[in-house]
């Protein structure tokens, strides 16, 4: 190829001036104004073209005159001479489109620069507040959760970094969550997995972070991991530790997830927290209503406490000293202890495990001086018998919720799992056996031939496998007034818990009058939510939904005190003491499907209060077994 030519010189040049943004576009026009303002202005004094009022003319004054014609079409109005118009309009007309062009690039930059804005891609300045990398439905509830959590706080931010776009973020969060309080929410559009994005959140001033799996992944657990890889390895960060808290699908991934984050990320397997709650629900109605009370800031939640004048006393002690709060454990040489016996001294450095509604109402009272033993019942050992469990629709929970279901049951035990298509891997289990019935649970036929009057427990699952969220809870929907009619029309007590995806379809589902209605995703988000404001409570909920350990129970009443005589909450620890347990509250089964009355569980009952307990209401305790 030739070398280039003048022209070639001149537009490459230009080019590459012009893509230096609008700065540079302006500054080539102020060079144009001054250009034509000079040359204009130069050949009308060598013309001699001045107005007809000046013999002579001073060039500078011709300058000045152009430059304030180009910003002001009107000052030449007055001239006189026609050479001079001449000039002077030329200058005008070259002003007026410099002019326009200037506005348009400022009027474009102004709306390029609004339009950035609104992408999300501006850093943001605080500190102090809890990131969100992801969005998945989970978000709702988890800023929901912290607006909660945070109204003590004179102010508090909640951060979301996500691949959506702002605008759809910000309205989103708008519509579902209303109630904010004091708790602003900023939303910032990048990918968590990328280094440059990732510092968009400012991760390393936050009090917390929360991974959130993104739904639209092909690989969600994989997209997390890396995100919190591009965190715990990140060469911005500092020495101190970060809080972590993840949610992870496959417990296969939580080997290498637990390498990456260290001692620094909490792992939550959605699946496998679904699945235990699931089975300890079905086995005892009523069970999900007070794991909700522990995971959500509203009502009543767990918290750490030191009580200096405890100390050298037993755990029963500290059960009688709280008035407004229910002792559950103890974490000695930070490892908590749920229901240890009652009889263990507190040390020094020991805190105790309460449930109150709010860390304010964390004080001793006056315990009482004795406890009315009188209406005290005799305790009777409960005998286990094999149990056959009906399981319709098939989901990721299913194989856990298998594995944690043998552990309960006596040997002999049967689980029926009824789904139109093929069953996922089962895991090893020696007190079950487990059939497959080909067969959609929403047809009528399918569940008249099922007997479903036999089965102790019905575990009614979203199927997330085939279909979306809103019309899996949709067919939970059918087939639980299916179930429903079938007993009213055969006079059949069923114990029905039911997976429901969205907790706006809650109220549908109560119709169907479900003994459990276990709301996945936002028992998850508020897990992720709890420990994000107190890492010390995933050991907690760890040890709360193992089968190994003490664990939530709801046990008759007649087992701890006699039926129809008042008695108050001391009493009940008492009874419960003798056992081996801890009492946390009390179900009225009058009111266990009546969601005005929370289902009837009380948890954490003011202690002084008079009882009076009926057939069917029962006694909320931890307890081994």
């Amino acid at each position: 190829m030739g070398k280039p030519t003048a022209s070639e010189r001149l537009r490459y040049w230009f080019d590459n001036w012009m893509s230096r943004g609008t700065v540079a576009l302006m500054g080539l026009l102020g060079l144009a104004t001054i250009v034509l303002v000079v040359v204009v202005g130069t050949l009308a004094y060598l013309f001699r073209a001045f107005p007809d009022d000046a013999a002579e003319g001073d060039l500078f004054d011709l300058w000045w005159g152009g430059l304030m014609r180009t910003l002001d079409p009107g000052t030449m109005g007055g001239d006189a001479g026609w050479p001079f118009r001449v000039f002077m309009l030329t200058i005008t007309i070259g002003g007026l489109i410099i002019v326009a062009s200037l506005i348009g690039i400022i009027s474009g930059a102004f709306d390029d620069k609004v339009a950035e804005l609104r992408k999300g891609r501006s850093r943001v300045l605080e500190s102090d507040h809890t990131l969100i990398l992801g969005w998945s439905s989970k978000v709702h509830p988890i800023v929901n959760e912290l607006a909660i959590a945070n109204e003590s706080r004179r102010k508090a931010a909640v951060v979301i970094l996500a691949p959506k776009d702002k605008i759809e973020m910000d309205d989103e969060i708008k519509a579902e969550c209303p109630k904010l309080g004091r708790t602003s929410v900023i939303c910032r559009n990048g990918d968590p997995k990328n280094l440059t994005d990732l510092g968009l959140g400012s991760p390393f001033s936050a009090r917390s972070i929360i991974l959130l799996a993104p739904e639209d992944s092909a690989d969600p657990d994989a997209d997390v991991i890396k995100t919190a890889l591009a965190l715990t390895n990140n060469p911005n960060r500092g020495e101190e530790k970060l809080h972590i808290v993840a949610e992870l699908s496959d417990p296969e991934n939580l080997e290498v997830a637990k390498l990456v984050g260290r001692d620094e990320v909490h792992w939550v397997l959605g699946p496998e927290v679904i699945g235990r709650i699931t089975v300890q629900s079905c086995r005892q109605s009523g069970l999900s209503v007070v794991y909700q009370e522990f995971l959500d800031f509203d009502g009543d939640e767990i918290y750490f406490t030191q009580q200096p004048s405890l100390v050298g006393k037993t755990y029963f002690d500290a059960q009688l000293a709280f008035n407004k709060c229910a002792a559950m454990g103890l974490v000695v040489n930070d490892t908590p202890l749920i229901n240890p016996p009652a009889e263990t001294m507190i040390g020094a450095d020991d805190q105790i495990i309460v449930v109150a509604s709010d860390d304010s109402e964390i004080a001793l009272g006056v315990a009482p001086d004795s406890i009315d033993t009188s209406a005290l019942a005799q305790s009777i050992a409960e005998s286990k018998r094999a149990e056959r469990t009906l399981v319709l629709n098939v989901n990721a929970v299913l194989p856990v919720m298998v594995g944690e279901l043998d552990e309960y049951v006596a040997p002999g035990s049967e689980v029926v799992i009824v789904n139109p298509s093929e069953i996922p891997d089962m895991p090893t289990v020696t007190n079950l056996t487990v059939t497959h019935v080909v067969g959609d649970p929403t047809k009528r036929p399918v569940l008249d031939r099922l007997d479903v009057g036999s089965f102790d427990h019905i575990i009614l699952l979203a199927d997330t496998e085939n279909y979306e969220s809103e019309q899996a809870d949709s067919r939970t929907l059918v087939t639980l007034l299916h179930l429903r009619d079938l007993a009213e029309r055969n006079d059949l007590d069923l114990n029905i818990v039911s997976e429901m995806l969205d907790d706006a379809n809650r109220e549908l589902a109560e119709v169907a009058r479900a003994d459990d209605l276990i709301v996945s995703d936002k028992l998850v988000a508020l897990m992720l939510s709890q420990i994000s404001e107190n890492r010390g409570l995933a050991d907690v909920f760890t040890t709360l939904f193992e089968s190994e350990g003490s664990e939530v129970y709801l046990r008759p009443a007649e087992a701890y005190v006699q039926l129809g005589t008042p008695v108050n909450f001391y009493s009940v620890l008492e009874a419960a003491r003798r056992r081996g347990e801890t009492a946390l509250g009390y179900r009225v089964a009058e009111h266990a499907h009546h969601s005005g009355e929370a289902y009837g569980v009380r948890v954490n009952p003011e202690k002084s209060d008079q009882i009076t307990f009926s057939k069917g209401d029962r006694i909320v305790v931890l307890a081994e077994d």
